[in-house]
């Protein structure tokens, strides 16, 4: 069973346009709204390929009931009650692939509410756990899928909670459960050194950590075996049209995949967190979790669909990292 926490769930808003211009009046070609927020994001994509899940997100009752519209059933959502509305997001994608975002920043949460929320995340993480997936709507284990316990906690905090939260929820989870956690800045510097199975982080958020420029893929693994060293089980660095690296106390791996037909990056370093704790966190999984990204990438929306033949031959995974490779980003 993998549980997904949101801090920060949002709608988001996907407008197609012509282009972006500063100062100008855009018209819109289409325009949809999905439910939102990295930890939903990472449970949609594996409820869609049949891996067991739940995602958690703080919200009133009325975002509950808007984002399981939205949802459709396609994932069980529980919600741990607070004030505020849900915040907007809003993806502008023209039609070269290039993605302008406008998030907002979520509703303020009071000192008091801010410490009630994590003992009722922690409280709802576990509970689901101990029903060890049995329960209806959540979908099927596949015969390679994870056995192990995990909770994924990812992405941006709303105003009012604080850096530590990751870190404090992950020192509250029982030693058999697995923590991973995407985020970034102050947050994920508060996770470094922790108990976690896994960190997340890409490109620019690796080098804001690290403080320094990682211009090559062994840059990026020196300074993954930097984190490993720290306390994490394992680093899985995306690296956008590099593909992405792992690491961990064995070493490292290196895949990547070619694609020109991106319609939407946006979800695909979800798909590819969820891709990659579903295959088990090990090296082995990362051509998996690279095809996860690339069907992630094909997909209009920030939902990815299920992975193809044709998603999973797009990849090539290099076992000995090519150390003086300059990358793009």
């Amino acid at each position: 069973m993998i549980v997904t926490v949101t801090p920060n769930p949002s709608i988001d808003r996907t407008l197609e346009v012509p282009a972006v211009r500063r100062g100008e009046v855009i018209r819109v070609r289409s325009a949809t709204s999905e439910a939102g927020g990295k930890g939903i994001n990472v449970s949609r994509a594996l409820a869609t390929m049949g891996v067991a899940t739940s995602a958690i997100a703080p919200g009133s009752a009325a975002t509950k009931a808007r984002l399981d519209v939205l949802l459709g059933g396609s994932i069980v959502l529980r919600t741990v009650d607070i004030d505020g509305d849900i915040r907007t997001n809003l993806s502008l994608v023209e039609p070269d692939g290039t993605v302008t975002k406008v998030n907002e920043p979520g509703p303020t949460l009071d000192e008091a509410t801010a410490a009630r929320l994590l003992d009722d995340i922690v409280a709802a993480a576990l509970e689901i756990l101990a029903a060890d997936g049995a329960g209806p709507g959540l979908g099927r284990v596949p015969a390679e899928g994870p056995s192990e316990r995990w909770v994924v906690a990812s992405g941006s905090l709303p105003p009012g909670l604080p850096d530590g939260f990751y870190a404090e929820l992950a020192a509250r989870m029982p030693d058999d459960v697995r923590v991973a956690v995407d985020a970034d800045r102050s947050v994920l510097r508060a996770v470094v050194g922790r108990r976690v199975a896994l960190l997340k982080p890409n490109h620019v958020e690796l080098e804001e950590l690290m403080g320094r420029s990682l211009a090559t893929l062994g840059d990026v693994a020196d300074a993954a075996a930097e984190l490993v060293a720290s306390g994490a089980d394992t680093v899985l660095v995306s690296l956008g049209s590099d593909g992405a690296l792992v690491a961990d106390r064995d070493g490292a791996c290196h895949a990547e995949a070619s694609i020109d037909d991106v319609a939407n990056p946006v979800g695909a370093g979800d798909a590819l967190l969820a891709g990659f704790v579903a295959a088990g966190a090990r090296r082995s999984g990362l051509p998996s979790a690279i095809a996860w990204s690339v069907a992630a990438c094909r997909a209009s929306g920030t939902r990815m669909p299920r992975v193809t033949p044709r998603d999973e031959a797009a990849v090539v995974l290099r076992p000995a990292v090519d150390r003086d490779r300059r990358l793009a980003g």
